[in-house]
C-alpha cells in the first residue's frame, strides 16, 4: 500500500512542477474582475477572467497579484499611456509570472502591462458605438439642433458638490459683460457604473420642467476626476439619448487631450466646465454685440434721414412763398374768368326765359285742358256704374230685399226663431215673423 502525502507535500509537487514547466513569463488577455486597489505603497490583488463571447459566461478565471515594488510603477505609467486606471470590467493584456503556493494556490504574478492594447480595446470600443449611433441615423441628431439666440435658462447636469459646477455657477456670476443667467442643477452620479442611468434620469426630469418653463441650453459638466473615469461616458444608451435630446447639449466632462462618445454627438464640446461657461458667455457677448451693431445701424440711419428730411422741409419752406404767390396769381386770373363766364352765361339765359316762359303757359294751359277732360269722363263713369248698383233698380226690375234687425239676410244661419224679418219690394215693406226655415 502507498504511503499517503499530506496537503503541503502534494502542493509543494505541483509548486516545484509549475516552477519547472512555466520558467518563463507569458503575455495573457483577459478582463479585470474584483479588482483590490490598494492604498499608497500597497499590493494590488484581483481577479483575471475570459467571458464567452456569446453567452457573456466565465469560461475562465485566475487570481493576480501585482506586488508594491513594481505595481507604483505600473500604475503611474498605465495611466500616463492608457489614460486609465485598473479597474473592474478593463480590457487588460499582461505578462504574467505562473506561480503556485502552499498555502494560497494557483495565480499569476503581474510583471508589465500593455498599455497599447488597453487603449485600443478603449478606442475599439468608441468607434463601436459611434458607428452603431451612425447606422441608426442619430449621430448628427443633436448637432443639427438650432442654438438659440439668448441662452438664458441652463438645465446643469452634473454632481451637486463638485468643484466643476461651482467653478460653472461662478464663473457665469462674474461675467464682465453683467449678463444675468438662470442656472438649474439636476444632480447625477458623474463617477462609476451608475453614471449612464443616472444622467438618463437626469435628462428626462429636464424634459419634465421643460414643459412647464423651457430651457434655452442643457450642459453636461464634470468638475476634477481621474481621465480614467471618463470611460464610464462611453455607453451607447446615454450618447443615443443625447443624440435624440430636443435640446441642444453642451458637454464639458473631459480634460484637454481627452475625448468622450458624448463629445461626438452633443450639439457642441468643451473640455472643462469652465470652457462651458466661457462658451455660453461668449455667446450671449456675441449676440450683445450684434444687437449693439444694429442699434448703432439704426440709430446711425435715423439720424440721417432726419437731417435730409430737414433739407428737404428747409428747401420747401424756402420756396413755398414763391409757390403761394403763383397759386394767388393763377386763382384770381382763373375766378376772373369765372367771373366773366358767369355774367355771359346770365345774360343769355335772361334772353332765353321769356320765350321760354311763353312756351310753358302755352303747354300749361293745354296740358290742364286735356286733364279737365280727362277727369270728366271718369266721372260721367263713375256716375253711370254708381246708377247701376242702385238697390231701387232691382227692385223695379222684380226682386225683394230682406233685413233682419237692420242687417241684410244673405245667410239663414244668422237666423233664429221669432225674429222679425223685413221684406222690401217696388211699391211696399212687408213685416213678417220666423216660426220655421230651413238651412242650405
Amino acid at each position: 500500500m502507498n504511503e499517503a502525502l499530506t496537503l503541503f507535500e502534494l502542493n509543494s509537487l505541483v509548486r516545484e512542477l509549475v516552477e519547472v514547466s512555466f520558467d518563463k513569463p507569458y503575455w495573457v488577455l483577459g478582463e479585470l474582475s474584483d479588482v483590490s486597489t490598494p492604498a499608497y505603497g500597497g499590493h494590488f490583488y484581483g481577479e483575471l477572467v475570459q467571458k464567452d463571447e456569446a453567452s457573456d459566461r466565465i469560461v475562465a478565471r485566475a487570481r493576480i497579484t501585482c506586488w508594491a515594488r513594481n505595481y507604483g510603477m505600473l500604475r503611474l505609467r498605465f495611466q500616463k499611456e492608457a489614460g486609465e486606471t485598473l479597474r473592474k470590467g478593463l480590457q487588460v493584456k499582461l505578462l504574467v509570472k505562473v506561480t503556485f503556493h502552499e498555502q494560497y494556490g494557483y495565480s499569476l504574478n503581474v510583471i508589465d502591462i500593455d498599455s497599447s492594447f488597453t487603449l485600443g480595446d478603449l478606442a475599439v470600443r468608441r468607434r463601436e458605438i459611434l458607428m452603431q449611433l451612425e447606422k441608426d441615423g442619430i449621430l448628427n441628431d443633436n448637432r443639427s439642433l438650432s442654438l438659440p439666440r439668448l441662452l438664458r435658462r441652463i438645465a446643469v447636469v452634473s454632481s451637486a458638490t463638485a468643484a466643476g459646477y461651482g467653478d460653472f455657477c461662478h464663473q457665469l456670476e462674474q461675467n464682465d459683460y453683467g449678463f444675468c443667467f438662470d442656472v438649474q442643477l439636476f444632480p447625477a452620479v458623474m463617477q462609476g457604473e451608475q453614471v449612464p442611468g443616472s444622467i438618463i434620469g437626469a435628462l428626462e426630469e429636464i424634459l419634465t420642467f421643460h414643459e412647464k418653463t423651457p430651457f434655452d441650453l442643457v450642459v453636461i459638466i464634470r468638475g476634477g476626476g481621474a481621465s480614467s473615469d471618463l470611460s464610464d461616458f462611453d455607453s451607447y444608451e446615454l450618447a443615443a439619448c443625447i443624440a435624440q435630446y430636443p435640446l441642444p447639449v453642451l458637454t464639458g466632462i473631459g480634460h484637454e487631450r481627452d475625448e468622450t462618445v458624448l463629445d461626438y454627438v452633443a450639439h457642441t464640446r468643451v473640455k472643462t466646465p469652465t470652457a462651458a461657461a466661457a462658451f455660453v458667455i461668449e455667446h450671449q457677448a456675441q449676440e450683445a454685440a450684434l444687437l449693439d451693431s444694429l442699434f448703432l445701424r439704426l440709430t446711425r440711419s435715423a439720424k440721417e434721414r432726419l437731417m435730409r428730411e430737414r433739407g428737404r422741409l428747409e428747401r420747401q419752406q424756402s420756396i413755398l412763398p414763391l409757390i403761394f404767390a403763383r397759386f394767388c396769381q393763377s386763382g384770381h386770373a382763373r375766378l376772373a374768368l369765372l367771373v366773366q363766364r358767369m355774367k355771359g352765361a346770365s345774360l343769355q339765359r335772361l334772353e332765353r326765359e321769356p320765350g321760354r316762359q311763353q312756351l310753358i303757359c302755352q303747354r300749361l294751359a293745354v296740358a290742364t285742358r286735356r286733364r279737365i277732360e280727362s277727369e270728366q269722363h271718369r266721372l260721367q263713369l263713375l256716375k253711370q256704374r254708381t246708377e247701376a248698383l242702385d238697390p231701387a233698380l232691382l227692385l223695379r226690375r222684380g226682386y225683394s230685399i230682406t233685413t233682419c234687425k237692420g242687417k241684410l239676410v244673405r245667410d239663414t244661419g244668422i237666423l233664429e226663431k221669432g225674429d222679425e224679418l223685413t221684406t222690401h219690394t217696388e211699391h211696399g215693406t212687408i213685416k213678417s215673423i220666423i216660426q220655421t226655415w230651413e238651412k242650405r
